[in-house]
């Protein structure tokens, strides 16, 4: 005997067809919530590891500004205190000059000729005084310009005067020192240390 099947097949069919595809439809979007979800986590876990490097270099950098502005200080007062010690290193170079500079002056100045005023500026030394002759004042250029220490004579001002029926010449004139005077005492300071020793 033949069998017939009377239940409506092609709407079950549909309908199973209708339950498989919403199944994948669910299983899709599951999915695709997974992959949204781990993507999320791992770039917002990026994003937290790059925030805690940002913060580390932002202090490391605040602690290499403060060493920075320390050795600045550091190096400003170390300036500061070369500077001093130039000007006390430059006083004790100087402080013999003057006597050598009379001891010059005093061998160079020829009988007859006197000084009344030396001023000096630098390496610039403007000698006053009274002459008996204008010779004198000529030997007396001639005796700097000679001399280790002095050098150049330029006369500024002479003038013929007469005190007490005596003709006197009173002159102005400039002389420089060399330019290698200190070193010429920091060589004879050492010379001086060499025969002591």
């Amino acid at each position: 005997m033949t069998k017939i099947n009377l239940l409506p097949w092609r709407e079950q069919r549909k309908k199973e067809r209708q339950q498989r595809l919403a199944l994948l439809l669910a299983a899709a979007a599951v999915a695709g919530l997974g992959v949204w979800a781990a993507g999320h986590g791992y770039y917002d876990g990026r994003i937290r590891h790059q925030q805690y490097r940002n913060q580390m270099l932002a202090q490391e950098i605040a602690e290499l500004d403060q060493k920075i502005a320390r050795i600045r200080q550091l190096e400003a007062a170390e300036a500061r205190l070369k500077a001093r010690m130039d000007v006390v290193q430059a006083l004790q170079q100087e402080r013999p000059l003057a006597v050598r500079l009379m001891h010059q002056l005093a061998v160079t100045l020829p009988d007859g000729v006197y000084l009344t005023s030396v001023q000096q500026t630098q390496d610039t030394i403007v000698l006053s005084g009274v002459a008996e002759s204008n010779a004198r004042i000529s030997s007396f250029m001639g005796r700097l310009d000679a001399s280790d220490w002095l050098h150049d004579p330029r006369l500024a001002v002479i003038q013929v005067k007469t005190e007490q029926g005596r003709r006197l010449s009173e002159f102005t004139l400039q002389v420089s020192q060399q330019a290698g005077q200190q070193d010429d005492v920091s060589k004879r300071r050492r010379f001086d240390k060499a025969k002591g020793a």
